[in-house]
């Protein structure tokens, strides 16, 4: 069995691998001031960015769901990665040589094959792939491009390749490479029979790759007629590294276009991002196999930097006929998933950006996004559109149901606009239509306020009047970390894990019993333990090794969030910064002992105890004079 990585090569990849390259492949992460940048958590749903990322100490943390760490942590989170694969993975990304420690035992590693591995055989695929689009078996792939208007530069750049119809091609090329059964078909890759054999043949291949690049599935396209398969799209089956929920073509190459315009375009297949892209619109992503959904909306959140303070575009594009309509309305039930503005941009002639590319040119595809409409308004359009407007009834049942998308607009001072078009849109008075929009929006409310709050009264009445079980007491709660009374101990370690070489000997004087929040002693005995803070002067890795000897979630949590917080200072902080915190918690620490001798003293009889009562006496004097001269020490500074 293999040796654990050497430490020095993991500090190595610490310093090399930037948490600022590595995050920006997941989220779009802009300035917070203070040399931090700040983005949409990719670990828990949020409307405005809480979470933060501070390259020069290699920390990030969320301040909502309290997920932090180092560069391979994160990894480890969000790729659901072992820690010595983080490793391995962030070493060949920044060229870093491992080295192990032969005989080491190793932690057992999950079952099933490792992410690695499967990224690996992917990656031989779709070079294996690409190439043999060359080959004269490929013609017919070749020619399936050729005519929606693609050529060779296009489909290098986008990775599509051809699968031969030979079943076994790709088996026996990732057998040389020593993958081995398990391996290829937990991958997808290979499907097993009476042998194994490939799971696409005779298709053309458009690779699936996450934000950061890597292949992680494929799209095959039937091109000819004697294929077995009647299904015109076959996509990579789920595995551990394929969720079709959670992925998006084309994000690899959009995701940069999408952070810069702050606009994301929702085509419906592979071909229609392709030519988005060739054609200018360079933000186009589709799904792959399935409905747009609330997942891809978390994914596609992190890059468009969707949050309160946005200002973004999220543009579907849809054929126009009743397929597209029905497509149309899923995606207006999850509007509310964006804090961005949603439109709709479909084709009067009813053609996809393939079709309209091939036929009408690379403007007309551009003028088709720049002429997208609201997508409330398309739907509201749609929905009119189904009622016989000449006769009353039509027009009250059209306004009827119109209403209530209209009272499910986010925007509600936007209400009474959209009011005054569906009065234009049904042929009704305006007041009318208000007066309608208003009781849907009061009904609605009502409806939401009632799934939030009361008492369930069926419940009550089904109970008989039995009352329910009480809950089992829960444990007590740790204070809060920003609990005011905690302030100086909090920014105290923040100074020790941020500016380790401003805090010199001075830190000597501080011990655990200087700390009263547990998690805050504890994060200062793990400064202890990995070798004080005399240690980080020269490490830039040490706050991480802090964190890393750790194993309570709640301390390891607290020392990323110390780690990546800015001090309170004005600019850096100065030597006379660190001294009065410093100094203020050592007062504070002598203060709790005098209140402890007081209190003992209280209980001493000065008459049955003299000598006693003397000592504690000269003890609270000693003291309260230390606490003076801190007090001085830590205003003077």
């Amino acid at each position: 069995m293999a040796g654990r990585i050497r430490e020095d090569d993991i500090a190595e990849v610490r310093e090399k691998a930037r948490i600022d390259d590595v995050v920006s492949s997941y989220v779009t992460l802009r300035k917070a001031g203070g040399g931090a940048l700040k983005g949409l958590c990719p670990f828990h749903d949020e409307k405005s960015p809480s979470f933060h990322v501070t390259p020069s100490r290699g920390f990030f943390h969320c301040f909502g769901c309290q997920e932090g760490g180092d560069v391979i942590s994160f990894l480890m989170k969000i790729d659901g990665l072992a820690f010595a694969e983080a490793v391995e993975h962030l070493a060949d990304r920044y060229g870093v040589q491992l080295r192990r420690d032969e005989g080491d035992d190793q932690p057992q590693r999950p079952r099933g094959p490792a992410r690695g591995r499967l990224i690996e055989a992917h990656r031989i695929a779709q070079e294996f792939y690409a190439d043999h689009l060359g080959k004269p078996d490929a013609m017919a792939g070749r020619q399936f491009l050729a005519e929606r208007g693609f050529d060779q530069a296009a489909a290098e750049l986008f990775g599509v390749g051809f699968a031969p119809r030979d079943g076994e091609a790709l088996t026996r090329l990732l057998k040389q490479k020593g993958f081995s059964s398990e391996e290829m078909t937990v991958s997808g890759l290979v499907a097993k029979g009476r042998s194994e054999y490939d799971r696409f043949r005779g298709r053309l291949l458009w690779p699936i790759r996450e934000p950061n690049g890597d292949t992680i599935g494929f799209g095959a396209r039937r091109i000819f007629e004697d294929d077995r398969i009647e299904a015109k799209y076959l996509n990579t089956s789920e595995t551990p590294i394929y969720k079709k929920s959670q992925v998006l073509y084309g994000l690899d190459l959009a995701r940069r276009e999408i952070a810069r315009s702050s606009q994301a375009v929702i085509v419906e297949g592979y071909t229609d991002v392709m030519a988005c892209h060739l054609a200018g619109v360079q933000t186009a992503v589709a799904t792959c196999g399935t409905a747009f959904g609330e997942d891809h909306s978390r994914v596609l959140r992190r890059f468009l930097g969707d949050h309160d303070e946005s200002r973004g575009e999220v543009i579907f594009t849809f054929d126009g006929d009743a397929a597209g309509q029905k497509a149309a309305l899923r995606a207006f039930a999850g509007d509310q998933n964006f804090v961005s503005q949603t439109y709709v941009a479909v084709a009067p002639s009813g053609m996809d950006p393939c079709d309209m590319r091939l036929k009408q040119g690379d403007e007309a595809v551009r003028e088709l996004i720049a002429g997208r409409e609201p997508l409330y308004r398309f739907v509201l359009g749609n929905v009119v559109k189904r009622f016989d407007l000449d006769r009353a009834d039509g027009r009250v049942d059209a306004m009827r149901e119109a209403a209530q998308l209209v009272a499910s607009v986010r925007d509600k001072s936007k209400v009474d606009a959209f009011a005054r078009e569906l009065a234009a849109m049904v042929g009704i008075d305006v007041d009318e239509a208000s007066a309608q929009v208003r009781r849907a929006v009061a009904r609605q409310s009502s409806d939401q306020r009632g799934s939030r709050g009361g008492p369930d009264r069926r419940s009550e009445r089904q109970g008989g009047g039995q009352q329910s079980e009480a809950p089992p007491p829960s444990r007590p709660q740790l204070p809060p970390l920003r609990d005011p009374r905690f302030s100086v101990e909090r920014e105290t370690l923040k100074l020790v894990l941020q500016h380790a070489p401003l805090i010199g000997r001075l830190v000597e004087q501080v011990s655990a019993h200087d700390f009263t929040h547990p998690a805050y002693r504890a994060v200062w005995e793990a400064v202890v333990a990995t070798g004080g803070v005399s240690a980080g002067v020269a490490d830039p890795g040490w706050s991480a090794r802090v964190r890393d000897g750790v194993s309570n979630p709640i301390v390891s949590s607290a020392i990323s969030e110390l780690g990546v917080e800015p001090v309170r200072s004005n600019g850096e902080p100065g030597e006379s910064y660190v001294n009065a915190h410093i100094y203020r918690l050592r007062e504070l620490s002598v203060q709790r002992e005098i209140a402890d001798v007081l209190s003992r003293l209280q209980r001493t009889s000065p008459t049955d105890e003299v000598d006693e009562y003397n000592r504690l006496s000269r003890e609270v004097m000693t003291l309260e004079q230390h606490r003076r001269e801190l007090g001085q020490k830590a205003v003077g500074a």
